[in-house]
């Protein structure tokens, strides 16, 4: 495919998640892979699923890759249980779930915090069966709470990400609205005001959002922006999202933060998934 000759990409500050885009080559690979690939960026979902508080020895070398690949992290998922998987955040969830994500908050906030990283994402968890939502909605505003003064204690920021309701049907915030209003709850609680919409493009126009009304919205609200194209979840240009006139839209609105490419690379090598960028 070739580029797409975006005059607002250019314009862009692009990071690629690590997540998701080249998982071909182990965790501590990857960060030299999206150097290489002319990335100075990444993000990541908490990488270790199965543990919110992996040795030291394994965040250390997660740092060191990061450190020596030379890119910068800009952005860190909170433990969210088994994503990818059947989980969709730990934080609303009570019991062993929650608990595990108390234990996750600091550790993920030094992590953050020892690379620069100032964006730390908190995914809500899915409703359960059995348990009254507003208990899980107390829940979830008290662990948010906790998360957004540990972000704070490094410079940064709390993000509360939108999914879609075809894909993660158990879980609540499955629009901009619901989202930007856990939000208002988090900042009223805190004080701190440093909690912010995750605004994922793929999500929002899975759910059949008004995308152009949903930024003029909710820029000033936006702490980071996510894209993938729709259908398929693949790179801009697959799909039908018409993703560069929407990142115009952003940038007239006024968000300039970094645009996180959380797509998947098809049936070819991650390196070969950006050939729609302008170099």
């Amino acid at each position: 495919m070739p580029g797409l000759g975006w005059d607002a990409a250019a314009e862009q500050r692009f990071d690629v998640n690590l997540s998701i885009l080249f998982t071909e080559l182990p965790l501590l690979e990857r960060p030299a892979a999206a150097a290489a690939a002319g990335f100075t960026a990444v993000e990541l979902w908490w990488p270790w699923i199965d543990s919110p508080t992996p040795e030291r020895s394994e965040l250390d070398a997660l740092r060191k890759a990061i450190e020596d690949a030379g890119v910068q992290l800009t952005g860190l998922n909170f433990y969210a249980g088994q994503l990818p998987g059947p989980d969709r955040g730990a934080l609303s969830v009570p019991g062993e779930e929650s608990e595990r994500f108390r234990a996750n908050v600091e550790v993920a906030a030094e992590f953050a915090g020892s690379l620069g990283c100032g964006a730390l994402n908190a995914l809500y968890g899915n409703r359960v069966d059995g348990v009254d939502p507003a208990e899980q909605d107390a829940l979830a505003l008290e662990n948010l709470v906790l998360a957004a003064r540990a972000a704070d204690g490094i410079g940064a920021i709390l993000l509360i990400e939108a999914l879609n309701k075809p894909e993660s049907p158990l879980y609540p915030l499955v629009s901009a609205p619901a989202a930007v209003g856990v939000v208002d709850k988090v900042n009223a609680a805190t004080g701190l005001d440093n909690a912010g919409f995750l605004m994922d493009l793929y999500h929002l126009s899975m759910n059949g959002e008004d995308l152009p009304a949903v930024i003029e919205r909710y820029t000033a609200k936006t702490g980071h922006v996510q894209i993938a194209d729709n259908p398929g979840r693949g790179a801009p240009g697959t799909g039908s999202l018409p993703l560069e006139d929407l990142l115009g839209r952003l940038r007239k609105a006024g968000y300039d933060g970094w645009v996180g490419l959380e797509y998947k690379p098809g049936d070819r090598p991650s390196a070969e998934a950006f050939d729609w960028l302008p170099r």
